[in-house]
């Protein structure tokens, strides 16, 4: 899997994408193709023989041509985009994959800082402040720019995609660091009741939209190790993590950075949609590792300490797991499956120290 295809890019989270509750707000048009299909996963996919009652089929956002005299650029279209966390937008990949001649030739994106859940109209009526100015774009390509600084101490919450004059792009990737709102918890009732006696007040330290990154693993054969952090529960086997069939000794394991140091007081692992491919037994490590430690550097570290004993784990369920050896704050925790299959979620609730 192309690493620019997922929720993850070089330390950056997809703050738009959709598994991560990123959403499209409205377009000034999308006649051919709809503008939900830019948050999909993927590049997209090109079927020759589908056309639509608009005309060619196309997996991507794409309105109809423009028609102005002398063929001058008077006007744009544009897509506004609710991002799925609010955060520090850093680069963005504007893809035209399959769009060869009905690409847009260029591109510019607008951010601001709104209230969730804020209509068109209100978004409208905001100052936008300029992420990329106007910018060539190439057809079928992965077009991929630096942003500029929002300029703002306020997180960038939703995004315009503008497109001069028309045409049609494959999918939006808009990637940054997220800016947390630790007040806001993902609590359903079972996760309630599991903390009532262990730490109430508990945030999950590993969350995406936290700010939690996976950053090595031993194997992802099947499904990308960035997917087991994601929000909510899996919708299917291709939603978390999963390694290939191991042939040798050892055991599988995965790396995060949890998105604030803090004492972890309850793991929860779902093996949701995991029936004849689940782990036999988990166990977790903990470290706390100076700031600017190589991702190098923590997998060969002696530092590790085992905070979960190694334990049974069922097919197809979300386990809860209280008895920790250590409350000692951590920066890193390691999940070692063994000795191989998949997880479709990991959750660290505990308090951030400090």
């Amino acid at each position: 899997m192309n690493e620019t295809e997922g929720v993850s890019l070089g330390g950056l989270v997809d703050l738009a994408a959709r598994s991560f509750g990123g959403r499209t707000v409205a377009a000034s048009d999308d006649f051919f193709a709809a503008k939900e299909n830019l948050l999909e996963p993927g590049r997209g996919q090109f079927i020759p023989d589908k056309f639509t009652d608009q005309g060619k089929w196309m997996d991507g956002w794409e309105s109809r041509r423009k028609r102005r005299p002398g063929h001058e650029y008077l006007a744009h279209d544009y897509c506004i985009i609710e991002l799925g966390q609010p955060g520090d937008v850093l680069a963005v990949d504007i893809d035209t994959n399959h769009f060869l001649g009905n690409h847009p030739p260029f591109a510019s994106i607008d951010g601001l800082s709104a209230p969730r859940g804020s209509s068109a109209e209100a978004l409208s009526a905001l100052r936008w402040q300029e992420l990329l100015p106007q910018s060539s774009l190439r057809p079928g390509s992965q077009n991929l720019f630096i942003t500029n600084s929002f300029g703002s101490a306020a997180p960038v919450s939703h995004v315009r995609l503008n497109i001069f004059p028309d045409g049609g792009v494959a999918r939006l990737r808009v990637y940054g660091r997220v800016q947390p709102d630790w007040s806001q918890r993902r609590l359903d009732e079972a996760t309630t009741a599991e903390l009532a006696t262990v730490a109430p007040d508990a945030v999950d330290l590993a969350a995406l939209e936290n700010g939690g990154m996976a950053l090595a693993c031993s194997d992802a054969f099947f499904a990308p190790m960035h997917h087991l952090l994601l929000p909510g529960r899996a919708v299917n086997q291709g939603g978390g993590w999963e390694t290939r069939r191991k042939r040798a000794p050892g055991h599988d394991w995965i790396i995060v950075r949890l998105a604030a140091r803090g004492r972890p007081r309850l793991i929860e692992l779902d093996t949701n949609h995991f029936k004849g491919n689940y782990p036999d037994r988990c166990a977790i490590d903990a470290i706390d590792a100076p700031a600017g430690t190589s991702i190098t550097e923590l997998i060969a570290s002696e530092r590790w300490t085992r905070y979960l004993e190694p334990v049974a784990v069922s097919a197809h369920e979300r386990h809860f797991f209280h008895e920790l050896r250590s409350d000692a704050p951590a920066t890193h925790v390691r999940l070692c499956i063994y000795p191989d299959g998949g997880v479709s979620r990991l959750r660290v609730w505990g308090q951030r120290d400090g």
